[in-house]
């Protein structure tokens, strides 16, 4: 994984190397920039590069490291796709333009978009589905999320917000799909989310599977894997680790390891043992293995890990590489039906287009 960011990192840096001399040129045909930088052209590209430097470290002083490669990546971008747009205009049309089109429309749409993206990954939407199965005696509402992140879009506290929202549907129960805690989240704030669970009211418990970040050392954690498991157990939430438990008689909960902490139990041995008449609700964080799934008795499987795609125009690179089998969303396989959430907030980034930050109920509706 680290070798992964590691290349992702050297081909940013490479594109934004790139970028910066030709936004150095770009900018650099604002009138009020020709004005101040006179007849030298070299006086017009130090003042640009300022400008985008002093930008850059605007928002890396108000965000963090890869936030102001997002924004500086989004205005790169927009300021090429419509400096192309203005040439096509220009050679079609013979006409030139007083105004400095390309720069004005590229600093909207670039505003714009990060603004959407900010709003859509910081509020918490609600999205409900309805299902319905033979394998259920009775109807079953549960809600879940992944990907809390807890510290990175809202601390402890504002978890606990968003857990009142979610109790105010009065859902049986709720599932945590991995990814509740990673490097940045503070020892207070994961107590502080830990407590709110036990203190919440989901009658038929709180069911919890580890994610890749929840036990994953990306930059140092501040608590280790062992207090994590503490603070949850201590607070009444099951913590699933490749383990299948009946609950209230009627249907299973089942929680795998993630992906990332292979070797894991297959599908055929996590469900080994069980009433096959009963419906088999799967936790499983990374979703990456639909078929063997589908194969099994599972009759709903809800993932996280994907951010819904996290930003366009990247929302189906998952799905098209095969790092996933779905980036968003439902699926049914066969007789089971999958469902895989944006996530409740974000990891690091501060922005998500294309996809939104999210918890989600499920209506299942059973034999009666």
């Amino acid at each position: 994984m680290r070798m992964v960011w590691t290349i992702v990192m050297i081909v940013v840096l490479l594109v934004m190397t790139v970028g910066t001399v030709y936004m150095t040129r770009a900018v650099g045909r604002f009138a009020w920039i020709r004005r101040a930088g006179g007849e030298k052209r070299w006086r017009r590209r130090i003042l640009s590069l300022l400008i985008l430097v002093t930008g850059f470290c605007l928002a890396l002083f108000l965000t963090s490291l890869l936030n102001a490669i997002v924004i500086y990546l989004h205005f790169l971008g927009y300021f090429l796709l419509f400096g192309l747009l203005m040439r096509l205009i220009r050679k079609l049309s013979g006409k030139t333009f007083r105004v400095y089109w390309q720069g004005w429309l590229a600093i909207t749409a670039s505003l714009l978009t990060l603004g959407a993206g900010y709003y859509l990954c910081t509020n918490v939407w609600k999205t409900e589905y309805h299902l319905t199965t033979g394998q259920l005696e009775g109807n079953l509402k549960l809600a879940f999320f992944a990907d809390s992140h807890i510290g990175a879009t809202f601390d402890g506290e504002g978890f606990v917000r968003e857990l009142k929202e979610i109790e105010a549907q009065k859902p049986d129960l709720l599932l945590i799909a991995g990814d509740f805690v990673d490097d940045f989240t503070t020892r207070e704030d994961m107590y502080t989310a830990c407590e709110a669970l036990g203190k919440a009211d989901f009658p038929l418990g709180v069911w919890y599977s580890y994610g890749n970040h929840d036990t994953g050392n990306y930059v140092g954690k501040k608590f280790s894997d062992g207090e994590l498991k503490t603070a949850l157990s201590d607070n009444g939430i099951h913590v699933l680790e490749d383990e299948c438990e009946l609950v209230d008689g009627r249907f299973y909960v089942a929680g795998r390891l993630d992906y990332s902490l292979e070797p894991r139990k297959d599908m055929d041995e996590l469900l080994a043992g069980i009433d096959r008449d009963k419906y088999v609700i799967v936790m499983d964080h990374q979703p990456n293995d639909y078929d063997a799934e589908a194969d099994s008795d599972a009759d709903l499987v809800v993932s996280g890990h994907t951010h819904g795609g996290q930003m366009i125009p990247f929302t189906k690179a998952g799905e098209l590489t095969h790092s996933y089998e779905r980036a968003y969303g439902y699926e049914r396989r066969k007789n089971t039906d999958f469902i895989v959430t944006s996530g409740i907030a974000d990891w690091v980034l501060l922005f998500k287009t294309g996809t939104k930050s999210e918890y989600v109920i499920v209506n299942v509706q059973g034999k009666n």
